[in-house]
């Protein structure tokens, strides 16, 4: 089983806890691009779920089956995971993201499992 470990703030712990935020952020920065993606060979020039604009690289979105959220870097931090329904790509919900622009990876959260 393949599990995303991810730290939030409160806020968002707290609204995706309560059933009502869905999906949750990241920017699409290199640093994510490893983390929620798989580079093809740079002799792949088609293909692929997202084209890096900076560099022409095409990358396919990694599956994962759970998502863990943690509240803080403490280690007794409260924890809970739910199932992932899938990752993509596009805008964020405004009320989700404090009006975040532009796209961004979006992982849609399934049912809470722990």
């Amino acid at each position: 089983m393949k599990i995303l470990k991810l730290t939030l703030k409160k806020k968002w712990f707290d609204l995706i806890a309560s059933g009502e935020k869905l999906e949750e952020y990241r920017e699409i920065k290199p640093y994510w691009l490893a983390r929620l993606c798989t580079a093809h060979p740079p002799s792949v020039l088609v293909g692929g779920d997202y084209i890096d604009p900076h560099t022409g690289r095409n990358y396919d979105l990694r599956q994962f089956d759970r998502v863990e959220f943690k509240n803080g870097y403490h280690l007794d931090a409260p924890k809970m995971t739910f199932a992932i329904i899938g990752i993509s790509i596009g805008e964020a919900n405004p009320e989700w993201s404090d009006g975040a622009k532009g796209d961004f990876f979006r992982l849609h959260l399934g049912k809470k499992v722990e």
